[in-house]
């Protein structure tokens, strides 16, 4: 027990004692707690993946129709004023997930890459008047440097919708590969369409995209820096991705195989208790039969 001094009370060096039932309770309230910071933390980031994704969805049909109708970029102030917008979002998007994040550290270093691809460096070569120095297919690549922070956004989003962790790994990428094929095929088009005979139109970039991030190869062959670069990319993302394709499927008829055995095992000792039940009872029934004879 506490010591206590002439007034009755604990002494001011004794140890006071608290009850299981308060540091449960005290517990139980900082479990709740995280669990709501949590739940807070999953859904903005949730809202933020959604939000990048149409604006980026959007960012692309901008492109998309620029290079179609081969319209300059830097002519068109309503893309050059909704890209540098679309850029804010981006960045006020890393500030507030950053906010909200329960490891605040371990998200500014896996995540400051997407708020550096999310300066909107058109616009600020733009106004400080650097376009000058900078060639026409660096700033046409530069372009798609937000949209990068749209490609992880579709494959968050994509593998939030998915079953299983198997099954999340494989959309995830799937979306990246093709979020690359898309854009590499609309650069290759742009680039190489004036120079390049074999490129008349988009469909044969696109055939070109495929089939050298399958790593077959084309019988086009790019004849600019731009397009050379993106043949490089597609070759390696390729070899990184697809081999995926393969340990997913693998996985799937692997999981499969162990499921039928798992159900054929629960079938054999069902058999097996049905049997020795059957077995018991006709025992039973021999035994009670010799009694009634022996009677």
């Amino acid at each position: 027990m506490a010591e206590l001094n002439k007034q009755g009370t604990p002494a001011s060096g004794a140890a006071t004692k608290v009850p299981d039932t308060e540091v449960a309770a005290l517990a139980a309230r900082e479990q709740q707690r995280y669990l709501e910071r949590v739940r807070r933390a999953r859904l903005i980031g949730g809202v933020a993946h959604w939000t990048v994704l149409a604006l980026s969805l959007a960012l692309i049909v901008f492109i998309s129709y620029d290079t179609f109708a081969e319209i300059p970029f830097l002519r068109n102030s309503t893309y050059m004023t909704f890209q540098f917008w679309v850029c804010v979002v981006f960045m006020l998007d890393f500030f507030i997930e950053l906010t909200v994040s329960l490891d605040k550290k371990r998200y500014l270093l896996t995540h400051i890459l997407f708020f550096l691809i999310s300066i909107p460096y058109l616009n600020i070569f733009q106004i400080t008047g650097l376009l000058t120095d900078i060639t026409a297919q660096q700033l046409y690549f530069l372009r798609f440097i937000p949209l990068v922070r749209g490609a992880y956004a579709l494959a968050m989003v994509v593998g939030a919708l998915s079953q299983n962790r198997a099954t999340n790994l494989l959309t995830s990428y799937a979306a990246i590969l093709f979020s690359i094929i898309y854009f590499l095929s609309l650069i290759f088009y742009e680039q190489e369409k004036p120079v390049n005979s074999d490129v008349t139109c988009y469909w044969d970039a696109l055939w070109w995209t495929c089939m050298n991030v399958t790593t077959i190869g084309c019988y086009i062959n790019p004849m600019t820096y731009a397009g050379q670069v993106s043949g490089v990319i597609l070759a390696a993302s390729g070899m990184l991705m697809l081999p995926l394709f393969t340990v997913f499927v693998t996985s799937v008829v692997k999981n499969h195989y162990q499921e039928q055995e798992k159900r054929n095992e629960e079938i054999e000792t069902a058999f097996e208790r049905t049997r020795l039940h059957h077995d018991e009872k006709k025992l039973k029934s021999k035994s009670e039969s010799k009694t009634d004879n022996t009677q």
